[in-house]
């Protein structure tokens, strides 16, 4: 399964046509992807036939949420729910890095109907092993991690470790640093069969005059790039899946 989280509707006409199966939509992917808009789904929805989950996040930053930030939350559950959407992308810690269970819970109730994938807040989490159990118990589908590392190479072991303790009661979704050769180099490693990834670009904005000097967000970063999924790097993770799939069949 091969999962592609895009921020735009060019995007995801992108990663269908490179043969996701698989959407997650949000917005700002340049800052690790923050809740969409309901009419960015609406939008992409037209044009694209893939199922998708929404981020559910408020913000940039940590996942420790105020209790403004997890009615917002709520809400933006019940808005998803309401236009039929696939699934819903979450997550949410205590100070103590022990996952919110009791919000999460509350989450889960607001999302029914609708698939669950707790989101990288796994990999901030102190215990991965209780926060799989929970996850578990909480109802989620899903668990979107790279290991507890800054890429899935490098927290392989522990990928396939959450794999085999899983045991089938909940996907593990591979994701951070994925693409064709990660694909291939993390199967026979961890088990893992679905993988998560953006397969993005950088573009060259249009812009003719540009005022240099003048940020409007992150100070340092460029101003005049443009992020978007690349149909030829979907296409060839795409390719390592199959032949994988073929070779089982074989």
């Amino acid at each position: 399964m091969l999962e592609v989280c895009v921020d735009s509707v060019e995007s995801a006409i992108a990663a269908e046509e490179g043969g996701a199966e698989r959407l997650e939509l949000c917005s700002s992917l340049v800052i690790g992807g923050v809740s969409p808009t309901p009419a960015l789904y609406e939008a992409v929805h037209r044009r694209v036939s893939l199922p998708v989950r929404a981020m559910v996040r408020p913000r940039f930053g940590d996942f420790l949420y105020t209790d403004a930030e997890k009615e917002t939350m709520l809400a933006e559950a019940a808005t998803w729910r309401s236009l039929g959407i696939e699934g819903v992308v979450t997550g949410a810690l205590l100070p103590d890095g022990r996952l919110d269970s009791d919000f999460l819970r509350e989450f889960a109730t607001a999302s029914e109907g609708m698939r669950l994938t707790l989101h990288r807040a796994f990999d901030g989490c102190s215990d991965p092993f209780e926060a799989l159990e929970e996850a578990i118990a909480l109802g989620f589908h899903t668990i979107l991690t790279s290991g507890q590392k800054s890429s899935c190479r490098l927290g392989a072991a522990l990928i396939g470790e959450l794999r085999r303790r899983a045991a089938g009661r909940i996907e593990i979704l591979v994701g951070a640093g994925v693409d064709a050769a990660a694909i291939s180099e993390l199967l026979p490693v961890t088990g893992c069969s679905s993988f998560h990834m953006s397969g993005k670009v950088t573009l060259e904005s249009g812009m003719k005059f540009r005022r240099e000097g003048v940020p409007m967000g992150i100070p340092g970063m460029d101003e005049f790039s443009v992020w978007r999924t690349d149909a030829g790097r979907i296409r060839a993770a795409k390719k390592v899946l199959l032949s994988q799939k073929d070779g089982e069949g074989a």
